[in-house]
């Protein structure tokens, strides 16, 4: 039994995670509770200084669990990568974003890989988290490790064990997800599948490759954002035919086999489902594949906030009122609900294009209080009955069931226009409006 081995089975190995976000922050604090020493390591300063204090900024990690962890030493966070040579287990969460081309930027990824080069040492194990097209591991990750002069398998292990982050989702968390590992040798797969079963209360399935694992992450989504656009595609038929969308859906879910619901809305948001599918697209062309269906998809959902705004526009139509003047008062900016998080929300964009209209635009959320677009800097606004009568209509855009009193909006304005069926329980109100 080698020492790393032995290391990650005692729980004497020292963790280190390299990004903390939405995922790294949520995954140290999970290593470090399991029994692990955890070093954070992150390159903004206001990140390290809060971990330190014991001071949370990611909504799915316990404020007290985080403060209790960083004052028993178990987890602190550092911006200097040589202490990089101190840790056993690496793990990498960094951003994988598309560039304005929608082609994959791995640059956080290859420069993270670097930096772990020129401190890499024998007995190290690296896994990479961050979602990537196929290959990624063995193909970018790997030959920049190789550059250290070790052996892979031998010197040092790298695998691949996708994240499976739902920012807000209360039942499943970090601790009780099913985690996949892949390794680029078995030896890699069992000490990346051996930590994990230290960390989880759920099971870990190994794969044959990180190839495989990488390829399972892409599949999830890309099934995600196919189904959403199909369902997007049918709330367009369903409104031309006087058909509630909504309806539709709830009597197909009575099925009990064979069949799953997914939910139009303005668009799709998030870090995961409007982008994993083109890191799958991209790397398809490298085999002479061209991915119609996931490309379609895309632009499927590219395009649901502009016909959500053209919805709005003939609502707006019914109260003989253009969008050039016209106040509007947008309700949610988070990509879902009862969240912060506004990665690729769907609300930017449908406010974006409100903006190029002439419209007058305020935005009301319980959860952003502020946020920059374009250069314009904007504000949540308060609700009182006076501000509400100036607006000549809502939109709402996040499902927010907290912090939202729906009841004194709808009775305070002209109409309400909901894209996401969160007012579905008030019935017989002629002011509503639902995709």
């Amino acid at each position: 039994m080698s020492k790393l081995y032995e290391k990650i089975l005692n729980k004497s190995a020292i963790i280190g995670v390299m990004g903390m976000g939405y995922v790294g922050l949520p995954l140290a604090v999970e290593k470090a509770r399991a029994g692990y020493n955890v070093i954070g390591f992150d390159i903004q300063q206001k990140r390290v200084d809060m971990i330190n204090k014991g001071k949370n900024y990611i909504g799915d990690v316990n404020d007290e669990e985080l403060k209790q962890l960083v004052s028993e030493k178990r987890l602190r966070a550092t911006t200097n990568f040589d202490e990089l040579e101190n840790c056993d287990v690496i793990s990498i969460c960094v951003p994988t974003p598309l560039d304005k081309f929608k082609q994959p930027d791995l640059s956080y990824i290859i420069q993270t890989a670097e930096d772990i080069s020129k401190r890499l040492r024998r007995e190290q194990l690296i896994i990479l988290e961050s979602t990537t097209y196929p290959g990624t591991t063995e193909e970018v990750v790997l030959p920049i490790l190789l550059k250290s002069g070790l052996e892979v398998g031998k010197d040092f292990y790298l695998a691949f064990s996708p994240e499976r982050v739902d920012p807000g989702n209360i039942r499943y968390k970090t601790r009780n997800t099913p985690k996949v590992v892949g390794g680029v040798t078995s030896e890699c797969t069992k000490y990346a599948k051996a930590l994990y079963e230290n960390v989880l209360d759920a099971p870990v399935f190994p794969v044959s490759s990180p190839k495989t694992a990488e390829m399972s992450k892409i599949l999830e989504n890309t099934f995600r954002l196919v189904n959403i656009a199909l369902v997007q595609e049918m709330t367009k038929v369903a409104e031309k035919m006087n058909v509630n969308i909504w309806e539709v859906i709830d009597a197909a879910s009575t099925k009990p086999f064979g069949y799953m619901p997914f939910y139009p809305g303005p668009g799709i948001g998030g870090h995961c489902i409007p982008i994993d599918p083109f890191y799958l697209s991209y790397k398809a062309r490298e085999y002479d594949l061209h991915l119609m269906l996931v490309e379609q998809a895309g632009q499927v959902a590219d395009e649901m906030p502009y016909y959500v705004v053209q919805r709005l526009g003939d609502i707006l139509n019914e109260f003989k009122k253009p969008f050039n003047g016209s106040k509007i008062l947008v309700l949610g900016v988070a990509y879902k609900g009862n969240i912060d998080d506004m990665r690729e929300s769907p609300a930017l964009k449908v406010i974006e294009i409100l903006e190029r209209k002439k419209a007058e635009v305020y935005y009301f959320d319980p959860f952003v209080s502020e946020f920059s677009l374009n250069g314009k800097s904007y504000k949540s606004i308060d609700l009182d009955k006076e501000v509400l009568k100036k607006f000549d209509g809502a939109i709402i855009t996040t499902a927010h069931t907290i912090g939202i009193d729906y009841e004194y909006i709808i009775e305070n304005l002209p109409f309400v226009f909901d894209t996401k069926n969160v007012l579905k329980n008030f019935k017989n109100r002629e002011n509503i409006y639902v995709l």
